[in-house]
């Protein structure tokens, strides 16, 4: 799928945040991090997770993944399959 920077690709919910995520995330990562997961821009995955993504989508179910940052700066994004929620966490969470 073709990340657009506009354009909402799907609902994200609720949104969600952990405390541990909120503690260690900006407002402007944790922002640009839902901006880009809500447009499709899955971040740092590896191809066969995007794709995964992109099929959840084109089907219309399924968990939608995303990564950004590296090392103790990294963050997962994870939605619903049924689109309920949107939760923001540290990946040692999950």
């Amino acid at each position: 799928m073709s990340p657009s920077t506009n354009t909402l690709t799907f609902p994200l919910g609720r949104l969600v945040m952990t405390a541990n995520a909120a503690r260690s995330l900006t407002r402007r990562e944790m922002l640009d991090g839902l901006r880009r997961h809500a447009t499709g821009d899955w971040g740092d995955l590896p191809a066969d997770d995007a794709r995964q993504n992109d099929a959840a989508l084109r089907r219309g179910g399924g968990r939608l993944f995303s990564a950004y940052g590296q090392g103790p700066g990294r963050f997962w994004i994870i939605t619903e399959a049924d689109r309920s929620a949107t939760t923001v966490l540290l990946p040692e969470e999950y």
